[in-house]
């Protein structure tokens, strides 16, 4: 069974730098998968999670919406099936509960997903 964990979240102020991690088990072919990260805000549905980094199944090829262009890296390590997304200079407007999902080929959707993670909270004071 594939469970999907991330880690990472946690209270910090703007300015602050946080890495989210996500780790992969129980599939043998995690290089063959796209990773991407997203988050969701109250009031906002699965479905309308957004897309904040993607990266494709050999780490060479990355997304980033515009709003996190120049302060968050996304980053993967085939060896450790496991994805990180690297947050620097948070803005308040950050403060979301960020998901890992595993795709096939990757994109900004999130219904292009296969499996998820529970998400953890990154709450940004301003």
């Amino acid at each position: 069974q594939v469970q999907v964990e991330e880690s990472g979240g946690g209270l910090v102020q703007a300015g602050d730098s946080v890495m989210l991690s996500c780790v992969v088990s129980g599939r043998r072919t995690f290089d063959k998968y796209a990773m991407g990260w997203f988050r969701q805000v109250p009031g906002k549905e699965r479905e309308e999670r957004e897309c904040v980094a993607t990266i494709n199944y050999s780490g060479d090829t990355t997304y980033y919406t515009d709003s996190v262009k120049g302060r968050f890296t996304i980053s993967r390590d085939n060896a450790k099936n496991a994805v990180y997304l690297q947050m620097n200079n948070l803005k308040h407007e950050g403060t979301a509960v960020y998901y890992c999902g595993v795709s096939t080929f990757g994109d900004t959707k999130p219904d292009v997903y296969v499996e998820w993670g529970r998400g953890t909270q990154v709450t940004v004071s301003s």
